[in-house]
């Protein structure tokens, strides 16, 4: 059995067999017309969203200006990912993304895991982005003077934490949500209809084609970089540079406190993988695409970091979810900032589609190889799109979105994320070296043999307080402390292999970096995510271990 679990798919059956017939009948291929642009487009449209218009905030508050920095570390971490990403995507240009990729290095076992994982990242993910995405549209509206019912705009465990904050800060709770939500059989009616409502939009146009999705990406990125632009055109007439000092006034310690907003601002760039059958020259555009989109919006993060510390105070940010509109209301421009909410609520709406378009892909991936049933992976004869798995992915989404709060779900949306990015920079390790092609990605080698246990006798010593602290305080250690001994136990593992079989260096600290990343999200979203992965499991071992085609292939 243990042989089965980990049995792999060739990179011949994968590139020579894409697809198969469903239910008796052929089925059409994926429309093939991204080129470059479209898949740079694709990258920004899910990367510069949320983020920038409103994590962006906190983060500056808890580390001043130099937040700047995290961003670079941040990007620096989802580069070496994205590299390995480049170096999979040239080498396999199907639909998938990491559960493609590590179908390949690690087996299926591996691959069911990633791909559950992927569904945290795509589909939850976008449960946050659309509560995010109803929060604008709800100041929208307020802004033209339409008043939304505050209990069909928000979530019920919000409402009723906010409820309890207000009475105990004695703070007046009429109009607040919980206390003007309608009674049924007892239970109060809170949910979060914008939030439902832009997810069934959006769903309906990613079913109705790639070529429409496509437009939609590149007229709302554009609008988004015109916009910034505009932000920054403006704002850099009102920057006092007073507010640049302290450029680190809590410290690193204070950038670092940012990590988990941060990255989320990232999340997304590498579901321009799932797209790799609808580019026309995949192991040409599509590391091109993944590694343009994520320089571009590390630029623009940097720039917009800047821009809005110097015309406002870094202190000032606390608690303020739309910061970029808040800056220029400090200085009394709101018309500017009601202008900024309204392009809040497109920059949203292009990173829910483009993670709607993704996770489909994903299920169709999963469907091919019969690890789920053949109708995820049935293709729109009109359409031409992964229909089925569409429509699932949408009401997956559609029906969270109107009662969760955001906080778990961007931890677990981390967590699925941070976990993929590490198997795909481990599956990087396990590939055959090969020799530099013409016109095709190839990540470039670099001997980490003495790089990385330097690099890892470095991190001891700069942590050697929390190590020591760790390892004395072992029996009375808290689980966040636990999860640091088990990365540095992971760590000590990869740089003796480094130094024994000389690991390329890119893939090692993707990997390192991804995992050190993880350590930090909370305990309780650890078992949150442990047990989705049980679940995920169960309903492998019940249908896909035996619905398997290399499962069928091995008993033929």
């Amino acid at each position: 059995m243990s042989n089965s679990l980990f049995r792999k798919k060739s990179l011949t059956t994968i590139l020579n067999d894409p697809s198969e017939p469903v239910d008796g009948h052929s089925s059409p291929e994926l429309k093939k017309i991204l080129g470059v642009r479209d898949l740079t487009s694709m990258g920004i449209a899910a990367v510069i969203g949320a983020g920038i218009f409103s994590t962006i905030g906190q983060a500056a508050f808890d580390g001043g200006p130099g937040v700047i920095f995290l961003f670079l570390i941040t990007a620096v971490t989802c580069g070496f990912t994205a590299l390995c990403y480049a170096e999979f995507a040239s080498r396999v240009p199907v639909a998938g993304s990491a559960y493609t990729y590590s179908y390949v290095t690690f087996g299926e076992i591996t691959a069911w895991v990633i791909g559950w994982a992927l569904i945290l990242e795509y589909g939850i993910g976008n449960v946050v982005v659309s509560i995010s995405w109803s929060s604008y549209f709800v100041n929208l509206l307020e802004g033209v003077g339409m008043h939304l019912p505050t209990w069909l705009a928000t979530d019920p465990y919000t409402a009723e934490d906010v409820y309890k904050a207000a009475v105990k800060a004695g703070s007046p709770t009429d109009g607040l949500a919980w206390t003007t939500a309608p009674l049924f059989a007892g239970y109060r009616i809170i949910c979060n209809i914008p939030a439902f409502v832009i997810i069934i939009l959006i769903t309906i146009l990613a079913f109705i084609g790639i070529r429409e999705s496509r437009s939609s990406a590149n007229f709302m990125v554009g609008l988004k970089l015109v916009v910034l632009a505009f932000i920054v055109g403006i704002g850099i007439f009102y920057i006092d540079t007073d507010n640049w000092t302290p450029f680190l006034p809590n410290g690193f310690t204070g950038v670092l406190k940012g990590v988990s907003a941060v990255f989320f601002a990232y999340i997304g760039f590498d579901a321009v993988s799932t797209t790799a059958e609808e580019c026309a020259n995949p192991q040409r555009d599509l590391p091109r695409g993944m590694i343009y989109s994520l320089i571009i919006c590390t630029i623009i993060y940097v720039v917009v970091t800047l821009v809005i510390t110097g015309m406002v105070n870094y202190s000032e940010f606390d608690g303020v979810a739309d910061p970029l509109a808040y800056v220029f209301e400090r200085i009394n421009q709101g018309k500017i900032g009601f202008f900024i909410s309204a392009s809040a609520v497109v920059a949203a709406t292009s990173v829910l589609l483009v993670f709607q378009i993704g996770q489909p892909r994903i299920w169709m991936s999963m469907s091919r190889d019969g690890l789920m049933p053949k109708r995820f992976g049935k293709i729109h004869p009109k359409f031409q799109t992964p229909g089925f798995s569409t429509v699932m992915t949408g009401v997956i989404v559609a029906i969270p979105s109107l009662f969760v709060g955001s906080a778990l779900m961007t931890d677990l949306t981390s967590i699925g994320t941070l976990f993929a990015f590490a198997i795909v920079c481990g599956g990087v390790l396990m590939l055959p070296r090969r020799e530099k092609t013409n016109g095709r990605f190839n990540l470039p080698y670099i001997n980490g043999q003495w790089v990385v246990p330097v690099l890892f006798i470095i991190f001891l010593y700069s942590f050697r307080e929390r190590v020591m602290g760790s390892v004395t305080n072992l029996t009375h250690e808290a689980h966040q402390e636990i999860l640091f001994l088990i990365f540095l136990l992971i760590t000590a593992v990869i740089t003796v292999f480094s130094f024994l079989r000389k690991l390329s260096l890119i893939p090692v600290l993707g990997l390192l970096c991804c995992c050190y990343l993880m350590i930090e999200i909370p305990v309780f979203s650890w078992k949150v995510f442990f047990g989705w992965m049980a679940f995920g499991l169960a309903i492998y071992f019940s249908y896909g271990y035996w619905k398997s085609k290399l499962a069928n292939k091995a008993k033929a």
